[in-house]
């Protein structure tokens, strides 16, 4: 076995040999050949162990294992120990999915802090087959049914083409010792049910289960690699506009999609979408509705859908400016105020007043419903939301609309147009220019 895991990383994972790497391991059987094949393959390991306490005794037995196995191959090793249970009461999530949060947690901070390179994982075939198994039981999709990933971000399993029995062979071969976790005998979970029930009958009526699954994944790969560049194909027809907060699809060719629903999945997955109905009905429905994940919106705003991240950022409800101040900080720049002697040209990014109109402190805030102003250039006002509509902005443009006020009275909607009520007359004495500058 040791010729074939050399081999494969030659072949597939040679970039793990210039690499500083932190290997994952319980004490298992797993962990432990995944440990030995790499520190006999010459490869810069240490050892990283989590005790959760969840076994009393034993779970500070695998601890001690760990500590002598890592002072006889003389690496480095760290050890956590975690209060799992309250973690997961805390965070309302099962006892495994507890451990698991904290462990990957843990890791990536190692990884972060002390430069490691990689983590590395002992997931093998096995694994790689309840997982698949798992998820075709619970209703995935093609992502579900492409299994483990061999290397993901900064996680690396270089055991995934290797059976557990493959594993055992070479443990006892090289007279390996290891530990045994109990609590993997109870079919109490639905993995362990899977590994002691249900694959080894499947193995029993066709030994060749595994290689035949690998088989089976690496025609999904290929699937998967057909669909992504047709996706990208489709994303570039349907996309209208991409800003750095937004993304622009048009209804128009997404209706022209000849299978809206998976289309709208792929492009939409990765935003943690689930209401797969409510974004096709999105669609057909009046501007302004809208769609949440976790993370992200839908925004329907006349022809398009307008995908933009969830912010949970407080906004101060107004910040105050004195007439001592010439440079105020705000969300979208810093606004600086500058008396000058003459006129120079306005745009949508900076005007000029007459300063002896305004009355101090001003106040720069949201906008609010009910605002109004008198436009640049006009003797009527105008409520902004009436303006807002026939500028065509969206619901997420407005959200992000600063007023600059003079009392109640609005002096400038920024980046967009000046209050007519304190422009440069003939009468005026004292000129004020006033520019957003956006921050780099």
């Amino acid at each position: 076995m040791f010729n074939h895991f050399k081999n494969h990383i030659d072949k597939n994972l040679s970039f793990l040999k210039e690499s500083k790497l932190l290997i994952a391991i319980s004490g298992g059987l797993d962990s432990v050949v995944l440990t030995h094949l790499c520190y006999k393959l010459g490869l810069k390991i240490s050892l990283s162990h989590c005790n959760f306490n969840l076994r009393g005794t034993e779970s500070d037995e695998d601890e001690d294992f760990v500590l002598e196995l890592a002072e006889d191959l003389e690496l480095e090793v760290f050890i956590e120990n975690f209060d799992t249970q309250a973690f997961a009461q805390d965070h309302k999530l099962s006892t495994q999915m507890a451990a698991r949060t904290l462990r990957y947690h843990w890791f990536e901070e190692l990884a972060q802090q002390l430069h490691f390179d990689y983590i590395l994982t002992a997931h093998h075939a096995d694994d790689n087959l309840e997982t698949f198994l798992i998820n075709l039981s619970r209703g995935t999709g093609l992502d579900g049914l492409l299994g483990i990933p061999e290397k993901n971000g900064k996680l690396v399993r270089p055991l995934l083409g290797f059976s557990r029995e493959e594993l055992e062979k070479y443990a006892l071969a090289n007279n390996l010792s290891w530990r045994e976790d109990k609590s993997n005998a109870s079919t109490k979970y639905l993995r362990n049910k899977l590994r002691h029930d249900v694959i080894p009958t499947l193995k029993e009526i066709n030994p060749q289960l595994l290689q035949n699954f690998q088989k089976t994944l690496n025609h999904l790969q290929d699937s998967k690699i057909v669909l992504n560049d047709s996706i990208e194909e489709i994303y570039k027809k349907v996309v209208s506009k991409i800003s750095e907060d937004e993304i622009h699809f048009s209804i128009e060719k997404l209706k022209s999609l000849s299978q809206l629903r998976p289309y709208l999945y792929e492009i939409l997955k990765e935003y943690y979408f689930t209401e797969w109905q409510d974004i096709t009905d999105l669609l057909d429905a009046q501007t302004g509705k809208q769609v949440f994940s976790k993370t992200h919106r839908l925004l329907k705003n006349r022809g398009e859908l307008i995908l933009s991240r969830i912010t949970i950022e407080k906004h101060p409800e107004s910040i105050i400016v004195s007439d001592q101040e010439n440079i105020i900080h705000t969300d979208i720049g810093n606004l600086i105020l500058e008396t000058v002697e003459t006129l120079g040209t306005s745009n949508k990014s900076c005007i000029y007043v007459d300063k002896d109109l305004l009355n101090y402190p001003l106040t720069v805030r949201k906008w609010e419903k009910g605002d109004y102003f008198y436009p640049f250039g006009m003797e009527s006002k105008k409520k902004l939301s009436k303006f807002f509509k026939d500028e065509k902005l969206s619901m997420i443009d407005k959200e992000n609309i600063w007023l600059l006020c003079s009392k109640q009275e609005v002096v400038w909607i920024l980046n967009y147009r000046a209050d007519n009520r304190f422009k440069i007359t003939n009468n005026t004495q004292h000129i004020l220019k006033i520019l957003l500058q956006n921050e780099i």
